[in-house]
Parts: C-alpha cells; structure tokens; sequence
C-alpha cells in the first residue's frame, strides 16, 4: 500500500512538474468562462438562474475536452516508461503490477480533478457574481456535474492504459488514443444519429437507440447531466426533459462505472504480458 501512494504521489508531482496541472486547468476554465458569458445572453431574457442555463453547456463541453485530456494524460503510462527504459527498473523491484498501475491510475486522476474541480468553482464563481443569485439546485447540479465529469476522466484513463499497454512505442499509442477518443466521441455519435435518421420512428429509435446511448460512458455523462439541468430549467419554463426514464437516474451512472473497472482489470492483464 505504501508503495501504491508513493506511485501515486510521483505521478502527482510528475503531472505539476510537466504543467500537466496548469494546461489542464487553463483550458477548462478558459472554456467554462467563456460559456457562462455567453449563457448570461440567454438567462436574461428568462427567468432562470445563470448557472442552470450554464450547466447543460458545460457538461457538452465536459464530454469533448475531459476524455481528450484524460487520454493525453494516460496515454504514454506504460508504453513511455518502455520507451525510457524505467519499467524494466519499475518491475525489478517486488511491486505488484497491478499497484503499479492503480497507483499511476490515483496520480492521474489526481491531476485531473484538481483541473475539474478549480474551472468549475470560477464557473460557479463568475455565474454567481453576474447572476447575484445561483439557488440551491444549480449549485448541486454543478457538484453533480463535477463529481461526473471526474468519473468520466477516471474512464478515459483507464482506456488510455490499455491503449499503453497494448504497445510498445509512445507514438503508437498515442495514435490510438486519439483514434479512441474520435471513436467514442464523435463517430460513435455520429454513426447513431445515422441510424436514427435511417429508421426514422421505427424499433430503433424506440428501443434500441436509448440503450445504446447507456453503453457509451460519455453519452451516459451526457445524458444524466442534461436531464438534470433540463430538470432545473422546465421549473422556469426551458428545457426539455429527456424521454427515457432513466435518464433521471443514477443507474446511468453504472456504465461509465463498469467501463472503469472493466478497463483498469483489462490493462493489468496487458501489463502482466509486457515484457520490458
């Protein structure tokens, strides 16, 4: 265990010392900053709180920028190390593979959150100060949307050490994890919106299009932090709460939860295999 946190910390320190932090950080908050500036347009002419209108906004950008970063975060975990030479240093000594990896994992995710959690406080912040009154819903759809968009990163890193681990060279697999991120993010959404509009009203669009929307991590993100701001914004007359019961659920949260886990166990299985 000691040796699981002292990996932890290294990647923590790692992840200041390369500006992982500070780029992370600055990108979110430039974003988020922007779009609460521009949600204040749209609030005026109703009446709802700034942040409410700001949230849905923030959670289509949230599914974009944070498995970008998580990837780019990940990506070189393994295949870096056997690129520099330091994992055959790593496995010389009587540290499991899977301490390794969790502790990588702890570091990672570390970094990102402290990102996540720093752009949504100016957010929240800058809608507050604007708006001179958030209320108590919008600031808990906000904690919501942090608390998910950390689960989201921990997704994504957890894919991108498979990606690492299934390779041996650091461009390789940062090729694939940007191919991921193109699968998961946009084609994935774009091959759906295909479907839908082939089978226009048909079984598809009824029963089989809100599964696969689930299976996905980021649109299971996406979907339960929209229908949580769509919630807040119908009680002003906005909004249009999605169809699908569970969309107000915290089942939805069960997939990007399974993806993790099931990620995290396949990358140690890769890792076990590396031969360094």
């Amino acid at each position: 265990m000691n040796a699981l946190l002292a990996i932890a910390c290294t990647e923590a320190r790692l992840g200041f010392r390369n500006s992982w932090v500070l780029l992370s950080t600055v990108i979110l908050t430039v974003f988020a900053v922007l779009l609460v500036l521009l949600g204040s347009g749209a609030s005026g002419q109703v009446d709802a709180p700034l942040l409410s209108v700001s949230i849905a906004s923030l959670s289509t950008l949230s599914v974009y920028l944070i498995p970008l970063i998580a990837l780019l975060l990940s990506f070189d975990a393994i295949a870096g190390e056997i690129d520099r030479g330091t994992l055959q240093l790593v496995l010389a000594t009587p540290i499991p593979r899977w301490q390794l990896l969790a502790g990588k994992f702890i570091g990672h995710l570390a970094v990102l959150a402290i990102a996540i959690i720093v752009s949504s406080g100016v957010a929240a912040g800058l809608a507050i100060a604007l708006d001179d009154y958030a209320g108590a819903r919008p600031l808990g759809d906000l904690a919501a949307l942090t608390a998910t968009s950390i689960l989201l990163g921990a997704v994504f890193i957890a894919i991108g050490y498979v990606a690492s681990a299934s390779v041996r060279q650091t461009g390789t697999a940062a090729a694939l994890a940007v191919g991921i991120w193109l699968a998961a993010v946009v084609l994935y959404d774009l091959a759906l919106l295909g479907g839908l509009l082939a089978s226009g009203e048909g079984v598809f669009a009824r029963s089989v299009f809100p599964w696969l929307l689930l299976v996905n991590p980021a649109d299971a993100f996406r979907l339960f932090n929209m229908s949580a701001a769509d919630a807040s914004l119908l009680q002003n007359g906005l909004g249009s709460v999605s169809g699908s019961p569970l969309a107000h659920s915290a089942w939805v949260l069960v997939s990007p939860l399974a993806w993790t886990l099931a990620a995290i166990s396949f990358a140690v299985l890769l890792l076990k295999r590396v031969r360094p």
